[in-house]
């Protein structure tokens, strides 16, 4: 956005946070409240006009697909908030036997250096899907493959050993 500022407010961002967390747990309620707080403002005439520098100004349109692509060989907090910040949409993905496959509530299930290729399946159990990453593991609650709904992680086909691309 350009021009003055009228008001900003922060919020502290957890390690497990994700988009949709953020924005229904916190930036809408918390916009609602500032756009009451900026007309109240604007009303007595007290609002506030906090200069940008315009010359710092970027844009940054929508994510989508083609930037939610994961590549499993980079390390793991990477990874990890590739996922959250692409959770609920577009999902973060790759292909699993020529399949997409998107991924839902990342977390670091470990930053051991494993030996097993990046992308293979370590684990599935009712806590999640754990996949081998550079630097450490990653566990995803959710998963949808190709345009079917979201399922937890431990009801997909996939397998033990499997190996994402």
């Amino acid at each position: 956005d350009t021009g003055p500022i009228l008001l900003q407010k922060r919020i502290d961002i957890g390690e497990d946070d994700t988009v949709g967390s953020l924005y229904f747990g916190n930036l809408y309620p918390m916009g609602v409240d500032a756009i009451l707080e900026s007309v109240d403002l604007v009303a007595i005439g007290n609002a506030p006009r906090i200069v940008q520098d315009e010359s710092a100004a970027t844009y940054e349109g929508w994510c989508g697909s083609d930037d939610a692509q994961i590549d499993w060989s980079v390390d793991v907090s990477t990874i990890h908030n590739l996922i959250r910040g692409c959770d609920p949409q577009p999902g973060a993905w790759s292909t699993l036997n020529d399949e997409k496959v998107a991924f839902y509530g990342s977390t670091v299930a470990s930053r051991d250096v494993t030996s097993d290729q990046p992308g293979t399946i370590l684990g599935i159990d009712e806590s999640g899907m754990t996949i081998a990453v550079s630097g450490g593991s990653v566990r995803v609650k959710r998963v949808r493959v190709e345009r079917g709904p979201k399922i937890p992680a431990h009801e997909s086909e996939a397998s033990i050993g499997d190996c994402f691309t």
